[in-house]
C-alpha cells in the first residue's frame, strides 16, 4: 500500500473514530518534547458530547485543533494548513488543505506521539516523533502577602554582558551594554534576513520577583521569558485591543485586565512574580495580571519541563529594543 493510501485510511479513522473510545487517559494537560529539540504543550478536554484539543508546537501561539477522536486506544488530533498553489507568474491559482495529524498513545502519566505532516510539494510526508508528560495540576493561587523573598540580585551591571549568554551558541549577537542601558540592535542587509540570538542570565532561577524597564521601539517586538519557558509579551501595542498578545500578556495565553503600555520610544516599567505556577503583572504601575495561573508553557520556550529552575531570557530575535534597571528577588 503507497503512503497516499496509508494517509487516507488515517484521515478517515479521524472523521469515523467512535467518540464513546476510552478517552480519560488522553484528558489533561501534557508538556511536549519535540525531535530534534523544542518544545510543545497539548491541552485535551472533554466538552459537550466530543473532544477538543489545543496545541504549542514550538513556537508561535497555542491554538486550537480542527478535531480530536480516539480510536484504538489511540488519541488522533488533525490541524489543517492552507497551501497556495501559484503559476509561473506568481498568481495563486488554487489553495488547497494540508492536514497535519498527531497521532498519540497514553501510558499512564506518559505519552508517545508521531507528526504525520504532507510534504508542500505533495510528494510524500514528512514524520517526526515526539513523547511528554503529564503536567500536575494547578495548585491554588498562593498568597503573595505571605511569600518572602531574599535580597535583591541585579542581573545587569549597566557596563557589560557579565552574567548573561546567548541561548545558542554561534548565532549573530546584537546585544551590547551603553550607557547603563542594555540594548539589542539585530542590523540587517537590504533584501536579507540575518538571525540573531535571544540573550539568558547565565544563573537559574525558580520562584521570583523581577522588575526592569524596557523601551520599544516603533513596531518593536521582545519578550522577557520566565525560568526560560513563560513568556511575558513585549510589543509596541500601545492603542490596540486588548489581546494575549499585547505589551504585558502571557503570550498566548493570558490577556492583560487592562491596556497599560505607553506609546513607542518611552521607558515603561514591569513588576513581575512567579510563585507556584500563578503570575502577578504590574505594567506602568497597574497591575494587568493578577495572580492567574500557567497552564504551560509558551511558544518559543528553552523546554516544556514546568519544574525545574531556568534563567531570565530576553528575545533579540525580532527587532531591536533596550533593558534597564534589571533587578530579581528569588522567593525564599
Amino acid at each position: 500500500m503507497n503512503r497516499t493510501a496509508c494517509f487516507c485510511i488515517l484521515l478517515g479513522m479521524v472523521a469515523c473514530g467512535a467518540f464513546g473510545a476510552d478517552v480519560d487517559p488522553f484528558l489533561g494537560r501534557w508538556a511536549l518534547d519535540l525531535q530534534g529539540g523544542g518544545a510543545g504543550w497539548l491541552g485535551v478536554v472533554q466538552g459537550e458530547g466530543h473532544l477538543d484539543a489545543s496545541v504549542l508546537w514550538g513556537g508561535g501561539s497555542v491554538l486550537p485543533v480542527d478535531f480530536v477522536t480516539v480510536d484504538g486506544g489511540t488519541l488522533y488530533v488533525s490541524r489543517l494548513n492552507q497551501v497556495e498553489r501559484k503559476d509561473a507568474a506568481g498568481t495563486v491559482v488554487r489553495t488547497q488543505t494540508a492536514t497535519e495529524v498527531l497521532e498519540v498513545k497514553v501510558k499512564g502519566d506518559e505519552l508517545t506521539g508521531t507528526r504525520i505532516l504532507p510534504r508542500r510539494n505533495g510528494e510524500g510526508f514528512e514524520r517526526s516523533t515526539f513523547t511528554g508528560k503529564r503536567i500536575a495540576p494547578l495548585p491554588a493561587a498562593p498568597d503573595l502577602s505571605k511569600v518572602k523573598f531574599g535580597e535583591p540580585i541585579v542581573l545587569f551591571n549597566g557596563k557589560d554582558l557579565s552574567g548573561w549568554k546567548l541561548t545558542k551558541e554561534g548565532q549573530a549577537n546584537g546585544w551590547s551594554a551603553k550607557d547603563s542601558v542594555l540594548v539589542n540592535n539585530p542590523v540587517q542587509e537590504e533584501g536579507k534576513h540575518r538571525s540573531y540570538g535571544n540573550l539568558q542570565t547565565e544563573k537559574e532561577f525558580e520562584d521570583f520577583n523581577l522588575t526592569l524597564e524596557v523601551n520599544v521601539p516603533p513596531h518593536g517586538n521582545s519578550g522577557i521569558y520566565l525560568r526560560g519557558i513563560y513568556e511575558v509579551q513585549v510589543e509596541d501595542t500601545y492603542g490596540k485591543p486588548l489581546n494575549p498578545h499585547n505589551m504585558g500578556g502571557i503570550y498566548s495565553r493570558i490577556r492583560p485586565a487592562v491596556a497599560a503600555e505607553k506609546p513607542a520610544g518611552e521607558w515603561q516599567t514591569m513588576d513581575i512574580t512567579l510563585v507556584d505556577r500563578h503570575v502577578t503583572v504590574i505594567l506602568n504601575g497597574q497591575k494587568i495580571i493578577d495572580n492567574q495561573p500557567l497552564e504551560g508553557c509558551t511558544g518559543g520556550a528553552l523546554w516544556s519541563d514546568e519544574f525545574r529552575p531556568g534563567p531570565i531570557y530576553l528575545q533579540g530575535d525580532h527587532t531591536g529594543v533596550s533593558y534597564r534597571n534589571i533587578v530579581l528577588m528569588p522567593a525564599k
